[in-house]
């Protein structure tokens, strides 16, 4: 008895034997069969869930603020990449459609040349671009990129793939200078008349433009006979006549007919079939009878 009080006085021992019987009861505790948890285990359990609760919120918090941050210099980026893209789009698109309505007026050109040389084939179309337009009321002229390299002439034709513009006043090298047709007046002596028919009905119908009247914006055709089938709605087109301009110039349509100044011819508005103004290409028309 006494050495088991001796053997129980040394701490290091009890302690051991202390701890050697508490490992044995919680391994009997643990391993036999249970309905649920122990005190201890909820309590540690719950202690652990409450500190991962306190530490897993404000380190989600942060975690997410910093993805935030990085979710937001990709949408920054990708807006940029987005924002040249759409100058790109916006760019090539103004290309196509610059392209597209140049091949639509190349086409009509083309289509335009055909047709008239199917109706004379003494009569070439040069194709010609505008350079420049002086709006002058009084001289309005325009500048092409033809001149008498290109076998161009004084007083040659110019018209567009709609109607008659103007004739040829002056010719350098690489240019030449189209006088409109806006500019005739009966009273001018450099103004050159057309002689003029109605398309379809060329035997029947004659007149002579002589004039244009800027407040109507038409031209003005005298010296019809009472007898002229010349009707509202007809398509007025130069006759060839007199060897001023070439035959088969579309230059508009009859808007009225009336008795002239003296009752002797009737006289007539009609309509320019171009519109003076906005061109790019026109056409000088080259006759057989002018050295090329």
């Amino acid at each position: 008895m006494l050495k088991l009080f001796k053997l129980l006085g040394n701490k290091r021992l009890f302690f051991l034997l202390m701890g050697l019987i508490l490992f044995i009861a919680v391994m009997g505790f643990t391993l036999g069969p249970r309905a649920g948890l122990s005190w201890p285990e909820k309590f540690s359990k719950d202690t652990v869930g409450f500190v991962q609760y306190i530490v897993y919120k404000p380190v989600s918090y942060i975690a997410g603020f910093f993805e935030d941050i990085s979710n937001l210099r990709s949408v920054q980026k990708e807006n940029e990449e987005l924002k040249i893209a759409l100058a790109h789009y916006t760019r090539d698109k103004a290309k196509y459609n610059t392209i597209e309505q140049e091949n639509e007026r190349l086409r009509r050109d083309l289509k335009f040349t055909e047709q008239q040389e199917l109706r004379n084939k003494n009569y070439e179309y040069r194709i010609a671009h505008v350079i420049s337009v002086n709006n002058d009321p009084d001289n309005r002229t325009l500048v092409i990129d033809l001149g008498s390299r290109n076998g161009i002439t004084k007083e040659m034709a110019v018209t567009s793939d709609k109607g008659l513009v103007g004739t040829v006043s002056q010719v350098s090298n690489f240019t030449a200078t189209v006088k409109l047709m806006t500019t005739l007046d009966s009273k001018d002596p450099n103004s050159n008349a057309i002689a003029a028919t109605v398309q379809g009905n060329e035997n029947k119908s004659f007149g002579m433009i002589e004039s244009y009247d800027q407040q109507k914006g038409m031209f003005l055709m005298t010296k019809i006979k009472s007898d002229d089938p010349l009707k509202k709605g007809d398509t007025i087109i130069s006759s060839g006549l007199g060897g001023e301009f070439p035959r088969f110039m579309v230059i508009g349509t009859v808007e009225s007919r009336q008795p002239g100044e003296f009752g002797l011819t009737d006289t007539a508005y009609i309509k320019p079939a171009t519109e003076f103004s906005d061109w790019n290409e026109l056409f000088v028309v080259v006759t057989p009878e002018v050295p090329q």
